[in-house]
């Protein structure tokens, strides 16, 4: 018997890849995206890749309650995987109230949903960012909330604690804790491809691939990468990040959820990452190998709120969810350039 799954910001980078992989085993998902930064394309290569039969997606900012309210009088949800969020640790640092308003009322207005209309199952797309100052590698038992650098981090940690206290009055809670999901789907219909200048190292790598090896006529803004500082303290200077295939993560998704179905906790958290750090230089320098293309950068000062090292340790995740990642950093970025070139 099938699931019917709310997945809120489903036409994302990852909401997309989950909805895919939530379909093909055999759920019924239902999608809320406003298309603040994601594209109505992307409902036609989803059904492309799945059962479009087993997919409804409706248009709806999570801040217009009225509208909510609407969504689940007219439709029978038994869970919710929450991406629908601002996700842009710097522009959170420069725009701190709309960060906040946008990614904690959205969720607290799901969360009166889920009481009023009996919904007890909820995964939460938390971050690495939670973790604050603590020392990589990281496990979920490490303390959180401290040294946390930016707005984005902090609306991850709040929305923790609330979904925390909410799974005292008999909502079932699973806050996963990823890393950096970078990657694309084998088929190259789905990757990431924000509107407007990207925020995230990959889609920034992919137009200046374009730029540089396919299509000249992308903005001068993309002649070059810009690496943000070669000063930290890592093998090769640059940040060293837990770079998890967004397929891998999809499928996460679906072990989760197959999991709180049958949870006997109240609430529980899991990494998900690789367990490995690579560098910034190492992937733009595996890009460039892997794909047999040109890749100019250049090193730019250090951005604020960026930390040296993060990487976490899976173990959790293998051993409870029975899931473990699957693709390494060459999967990445030839599935990475195989979505760029299919989307020229």
């Amino acid at each position: 018997m099938y699931k019917n799954i709310l997945v809120t910001g489903g036409l994302g980078f990852i909401g997309s890849h989950t909805v895919v992989e939530l379909v093909n085993n055999n759920n019924f998902v239902y999608i809320i995206d406003n298309l603040c930064n994601s594209k109505i394309e992307t409902l036609e290569k989803i059904k492309l890749l799945c059962d479009p039969n087993k997919i409804l997606f409706f248009n709806i900012d999570l801040l217009d309650e009225m509208v909510l309210k609407l969504f689940f009088e007219g439709n029978k949800i038994d869970g919710i995987i929450h991406f629908a969020a601002f996700k842009a640790v710097n522009e959170s640092i420069e725009k701190p109230i709309e960060y906040y308003n946008n990614n904690i009322v959205s969720t607290l207005n799901l969360l009166k949903m889920c009481k009023k209309f009996n919904i007890n199952k909820f995964i939460f797309s938390s971050s690495a960012t939670v973790y604050g100052n603590s020392q990589s590698p990281l496990v979920e038992s490490d303390q959180v909330g401290l040294g946390i650098t930016n707005p984005y981090g902090q609306t991850k940690f709040m929305i923790e604690r609330i979904l925390n206290d909410v799974s005292k009055i008999g909502l079932k809670v699973i806050n996963l804790r990823y890393f950096n999901p970078v990657g694309a789907h084998k088929s190259g219909l789905l990757g990431e491809d924000p509107n407007g200048i990207p925020n995230n190292l990959m889609p920034y790598i992919l137009r200046v691939a374009i730029k540089n090896n396919c299509n000249n006529s992308l903005p001068d803004v993309y002649k070059k990468l810009s690496i943000f500082g070669n000063t930290y303290n890592t093998s090769d200077g640059t940040c060293e990040r837990d770079f998890i295939h967004v397929v891998d993560l999809a499928v996460a998704h679906v072990k989760a959820y197959e999991y709180i179905c049958k949870m006997k906790e109240d609430n529980n958290v899991f990494n998900i990452g690789t367990g490995e750090a690579t560098s910034v230089l190492e992937l733009v320098d595996s890009f460039k190998k892997y794909n047999h293309i040109n890749l100019p950068y250049e090193i730019k000062n250090k951005r604020e709120g960026d930390i040296d090292v993060t990487f976490c340790k899976p173990t959790k995740a293998n051993n409870v969810l029975n899931w473990t990642s699957l693709y390494n950093i060459k999967d990445i970025v030839i599935d990475s350039w195989n979505y760029a070139k299919k989307s020229l």
